[in-house]
């Protein structure tokens, strides 16, 4: 019989990983959907980037501004710590640039929703956009892409409309663009009109609640006449009017005569996203029409690449902020690998769910994917973002990580996922561990121990993981 002497064995140093390692595990080939082709008559990529960079020209123009006359030392984006420009920084541009203020404040804004402009605090930066802007085709398509995802928001909705109203149109304005994109060519106002009253009564209709139990009838002690539904006499003509004229001043569409059609660069980014939600409506579980958990799930066993078109299919069929809204609740769950998923979603998402993570980055248990995201959405290098994070916090995702592989994964990865840890020894690491207070920390040191081949190794962790069931030392 050997004698087994307890070693202190060390820890192989690397960084620490913000995903959960159990999808690489698990991922599985599958064949390849031939690239498909854009509508004939599409022109080039290089083309339709050209396209981009003139519509685009005047905002990029505000943004080299901003790069060299703002920043810490040298002046202030705004004065009350929000995104949009303070009267004497859009005056002083407006000398500098030989323009107006309005159109300052118009590029502006169509700057920072094509990410050219990244605003933090009272400080202004270029975003990555603006410094491949000259160089990178694809750079200057997905600021296109931005702004035209944003379309709501770069030209204001009438004055006096009902909120609710402005919704169901800006959920219901996909339906009408498709329409646009396979007509190919002019389609009268009126026809777009009688498609937008459909999709808007299906949105109500699939919304509607039927109250369980028997009703009092009209005229009846106690019956409550219904209140008047506003929204549903709201006509749609104004908003749709609205709708095409700010698909058009993103230069997604062309308006006159009564007739919509859909610009080149318009042509193109529809097809794309109709592209996007075909290859999710092709997946084995349907992923277009789940949940946020459920496209999660249906996720965990794809390959990175295969993952991520699977997520903007599913972000392309949902207004962006239902999309975040959903992805941060199924982070929230108590399943690990969701969310490490749902933060590579976010990831796909970009600039426009940077408010929302940062709300969430004081949640203990999302903290530090949202530390990592924002940090690489700052401009840090993905292979140094953890470097925001504090001891604390590492080790917490270092346990998540973990559970997220002790539930989807398979004994050899968790056993080399011990390298990942950012403490030099396994006795510091089960101290720090245990110190840090992750409600899977007894399921996690249970699961390594048994995956474990050393027995000293073992030993050590099965007692880490007892003292912490017992609340003992």
């Amino acid at each position: 019989m050997t004698s087994r002497i307890p070693r202190d064995s060390r820890l192989r140093l690397v960084r620490t990983r913000p995903l959960a390692a159990a999808p690489q595990a698990m991922n599985q080939r599958r064949p390849r959907r031939p690239a498909p082709r854009p509508p004939e008559g599409t022109p080039a990529r290089s083309e339709l980037a050209k396209m981009a960079r003139s519509g685009l020209a005047d905002a990029a123009r505000v943004a080299r501004w901003a790069d060299s006359a703002l920043g810490p030392g040298r002046g202030s984006a705004t004065s009350d710590g929000k995104a949009t420009l303070s009267d004497a920084t859009a005056g002083q541009a407006a000398r500098e640039l030989g323009v107006t203020a309005a159109q300052v404040l118009a590029d502006w804004d169509t700057a920072r929703l094509a990410g050219l402009i990244e605003v933090h605090g009272d400080t202004a930066r270029p975003g990555w956009r603006l410094r491949a802007w000259n160089r990178d085709d694809s750079a200057v398509l997905r600021g296109w892409v931005a702004l035209f995802d944003a379309w709501s928001l770069a030209h204001p909705e009438p004055a006096g409309q009902e909120h609710a109203a402005v919704a169901e149109v800006v959920s219901a304005m996909p339906q009408v663009l498709s329409f646009l994109q396979l007509s190919a060519g002019p389609v009268p106002v009126a026809q777009l009109l009688d498609l937008l009253e459909q999709r808007v009564t299906e949105l109500r209709t699939e919304r509607c609640e039927v109250p369980y139990g028997s009703q009092p009838e009209p005229g009846t002690p106690g019956a409550v006449p219904p209140a008047p539904d506003v929204v549903a006499d709201t006509p749609l003509a104004p908003l749709l009017d609205w709708a095409l004229h700010a698909l058009a001043s993103v230069g997604a569409l062309t308006c006159g005569d009564g007739q919509a059609t859909l610009t080149p660069l318009g042509n193109w980014a529809v097809w794309v996203k109709l592209e996007q939600i075909c290859v999710a409506a092709q997946s084995p579980a349907g992923n277009i029409e789940q949940s946020a958990e459920g496209m999660l799930r249906g996720c965990a066993r794809l390959r990175p690449n295969a993952a991520r078109a699977e997520y903007r299919a599913w972000l392309a069929a949902r207004p962006v902020g239902n999309a975040v809204t959903e992805l941060l609740g199924a982070a929230r769950g108590e399943d690990a690998l969701l969310r490490g998923l749902a933060f590579e979603a976010l990831r796909v998402v970009g600039a426009p769910a940077e408010p929302d993570v940062r709300g969430v980055a004081e949640e203990p248990t999302l903290r530090p994917y949202a530390l990592l995201w924002l940090a690489e959405h700052d401009g840090a290098d993905p292979e140094d973002a953890h470097e925001v994070l504090t001891r604390r916090e590492a080790t917490w995702l270092w346990v998540d990580t973990a559970a997220a592989v002790a539930d989807h994964g398979e004994a050899p990865l968790l056993v080399r996922h011990l390298e990942s840890a950012v403490q030099p020894t396994v006795p510091a690491l089960l101290d720090e561990v245990r110190a840090v207070g992750h409600p899977r920390t007894v399921q996690v040191l249970v699961a390594l121990a048994a995956a474990h081949p050393d027995p000293a190794l073992a030993k050590a962790v099965r007692r880490a993981a007892f003292q912490v069931h017992t609340g003992g030392s």
